[in-house]
């Protein structure tokens, strides 16, 4: 990576436009053909495999990887897209590393999985390479279905909803659909506009609209989506970002990692967004990671993810701290924040030393400071705007094994929802087992 010019305080254009191309290029590169067949050659095709149950959509792992290994590649996209209709944009994302792979016999043997997540991309990209849709809607039922957000979980629930027949109508908050898959990741991880294409591919079942800048709670309410159709499943993820409340919090360029990204992601020209020499990111999931290896790759020459708890704990997988840390990214682990430093200009981070007592967090009086002319808070997120009908777990709502939620004929999934991982996988399994309970409850 090139190094950038030495220059104090946030600016843009720390590089050049051919260093920012290079640095966000594809970081994990597709197999070819050829590589596909001897990656696809080292799977043992187990009898109960245990790479099924480690995936949250329960894709039948051995089975697309011998169709790659036989040249149909194109069954095996069927395969895995039946299971998760953003096979694509997972095989990208997924933390395959601590689900299938993990889970991998290869691994357990030989220390080297099966590369599962390249070959379910190989695959997944040859057939939308072909522009084929390998699933057809079935008649229409003449029932309608509302989804809140078109992110993962509700286009896997609206994609198999309008396979069954229904007519679906998502409200979107933002002008654009994907949802996390669009401003939530690393651009680097899903390059060439991936995100937009996969979701012009799924909307090729039909009866899918999206209604953009509909928001629950201001352009639409929940009641008057119940009284409109006959379902709704709300699929909203989590809008609001936790505050680290600490003084000094509201200074300039102490900003939120997730609109970083996403100003990130939908970029025109990198080269415009403005980086601090010195960015110090808060935080220990991947949105930090995210956040901090690519503050990185925008040019800034001292990135430090500093989080409160020991290296183990963080919910980021070991693999993608190796990887910021390949990139010149410090990760700072036992250190909470206590106050964010600067008189007018932002100078810098105070910390604290933390220990842990019987499982319990403890804040000492031992502090240091983190030069920084950048804070990126990425600390978790929460719900906002949720209909006081709805019945909460913690701070999310609440819903059973299939996403009912408390209040009749409403489903919920993905971030927004009490249950599994906040993931893209997770979230997708998530919308389609609802909209299975959905297509069983109005066909009754």
């Amino acid at each position: 990576m090139t190094t950038p010019q030495r220059s104090d305080g946030v600016q843009p254009g720390r590089l050049a436009r051919s260093a920012l191309d290079e640095n966000f290029r594809d970081a994990y590169p597709p197999l070819d053909a050829h590589e596909a067949i001897v990656a696809a050659d080292r799977c043992y095709f187990c009898h109960d495999a245990p790479c099924i149950t480690a995936c949250p959509t329960e894709i039948d792992i051995p089975l697309f990887i011998r169709q790659i290994a036989t040249g149909t590649s194109e069954a095996a996209a069927r395969t895995i897209l039946t299971q998760n209709i953003l096979g694509g944009m997972c095989a990208r994302v997924c933390p395959t590393e601590t689900l299938c792979e993990q889970a991998c016999v290869r691994e357990a043997a030989e220390g080297k999985p099966v590369e599962i997540g390249q070959l379910q991309r190989y695959a997944t990209d040859t057939l939308m390479g072909a522009g084929v849709h390998p699933f057809t809607r079935a008649t229409p039922t003449g029932k309608t279905v509302a989804i809140v957000g078109a992110g993962p979980a509700g286009l896997a629930c609206a994609h198999r909803l309008a396979m069954y027949g229904h007519d679906v109508v998502i409200f979107e908050a933002r002008s654009k659909g994907g949802g996390l898959n669009e401003f939530g990741i690393a651009a680097y991880k899903s390059t060439l506009d991936f995100a937009q294409r996969e979701l012009e591919w799924l909307l090729q079942i039909g009866g899918i609209e999206i209604r953009h800048n509909q928001r629950l709670g201001h352009e639409i309410s929940l009641q008057g989506l119940r009284e409109a159709h006959d379902a709704v499943f709300l699929g909203m993820g989590l809008a609001g970002v936790n505050a680290l409340g600490v003084p000094g919090e509201d200074k300039i360029h102490a900003g939120d990692a997730v609109d970083f990204i996403a100003e990130l992601r939908q970029a025109e020209d990198l080269a415009s967004l403005p980086i601090g020499r010195r960015v110090v990111v808060i935080g220990g999931g991947m949105t930090a990671i995210d956040a901090g290896v690519q503050a990185k790759l925008l040019g800034a020459e001292d990135v430090s993810i500093v989080y409160r708890r020991g290296q183990d704990a963080m919910s980021a997988s070991r693999h993608e701290q190796e990887h910021a840390q390949r990139k010149g990214v410090r990760l700072i682990c036992n250190a909470a924040p206590v106050g964010i430093e600067g008189n007018g200009s932002l100078t810098g981070v105070r910390f604290a030393y933390t220990e842990t007592h019987d499982g319990k967090l403890v804040v000492t009086d031992d502090t240091f400071t983190l030069p920084a002319d950048q804070v990126f808070k990425a600390i978790g997120q929460t719900l906002a705007g949720v209909p006081d009908a709805l019945e909460l777990a913690g701070r999310k709502i609440a819903v059973s094994e299939t996403g009912a939620t408390s209040v009749k004929d409403v489903w919920a999934g993905g971030d927004c929802a009490s249950g599994g991982d906040d993931l893209t996988v997770t979230a997708v399994a998530e919308g389609r087992d609802a909209a299975e309970d959905i297509h069983r409850r109005l066909m009754m």
